[in-house]
C-alpha cells in the first residue's frame, strides 16, 4: 500500500477528523491527526482489514517549548499482515496537555501512556492507572519538559524558567563575594 492509498484509508476510516500528511525523513509515513479523532482513528487503525496496525511499538511525546502547539503526542503502529510502520501524531497546547486513552486497543499503551504522564505531564484521559512509572509518587514537575530545572526539583523548582535563572544567577553572585 502506498502513502495515499493509506492516507486515503484513514481518511475514509474516520470522515470526521482532519488527516494531515506530513513529510518524513525517513520512508515511515507521518500523519498529524486532531487530539478528538485519537479514539476512533486508533480503533480503525487496529480493526479494519485493509490497515490492520495491530502493534503499537512505541508511545512517546516531545517538547517543543516555547513554540505553541508545544507537545507533540507520538504514536509508532505497526501492521504486520501488511508490512508497514505508521508514525501519528497529535499536537498539544501547554494549557491543555491531554488526550484520550488508547488503552482499550493497544494494551501495550499502559505503560507507555504512563511514562509520558510522568515524564511530559501529558494526560491521558479514561487510563485505567494514572499514577507514576519512573519517578517517586512525591516528585515534583515533570524532568522530560524543557523548562524543568536542570539541577533537578526543590526549591529552585518554579513555574517560569526566566524566574528560576535569576535566582540561579544571584546565588552564584553571592557566593562569589
Amino acid at each position: 500500500m502506498d502513502v495515499d492509498t493509506l492516507v486515503a484509508s484513514l481518511q475514509a476510516a474516520v470522515p470526521e477528523a482532519q488527516i494531515e500528511q506530513t513529510p518524513s525523513i525517513d520512508p515511515q509515513t507521518t500523519v498529524y491527526v486532531p487530539r478528538d479523532a485519537v479514539p476512533a482513528l486508533a480503533r480503525a487503525l487496529r480493526d479494519r482489514p485493509e490497515l490492520a496496525f495491530t502493534f503499537l511499538a512505541e508511545l512517546t511525546a516531545v517538547d517543543y517549548w516555547p513554540r505553541e502547539p508545544r507537545y507533540e503526542v507520538v504514536y509508532v503502529v505497526v501492521s504486520i499482515a501488511h508490512r508497514l510502520r505508521l508514525r501519528v501524531k497529535v499536537r498539544l497546547a501547554a494549557d491543555d496537555p491531554h488526550v484520550a486513552t488508547v488503552c482499550d486497543v493497544w494494551p501495550a499503551a499502559n505503560w507507555l501512556e504512563r511514562e509520558v504522564w510522568d515524564l511530559f505531564g501529558i494526560a491521558f484521559d479514561g487510563h485505567p492507572d494514572p499514577r507514576r512509572l519512573l519517578m517517586p509518587e512525591d516528585w515534583q514537575g515533570y524532568p522530560q519538559r524543557k523548562d524543568y530545572p536542570l539541577e533537578g526539583p526543590g526549591e529552585l523548582l518554579m513555574e517560569n524558567p526566566i524566574d528560576w535563572l535569576k535566582l540561579r544567577q544571584a546565588r552564584e553572585e553571592s557566593d562569589i563575594e
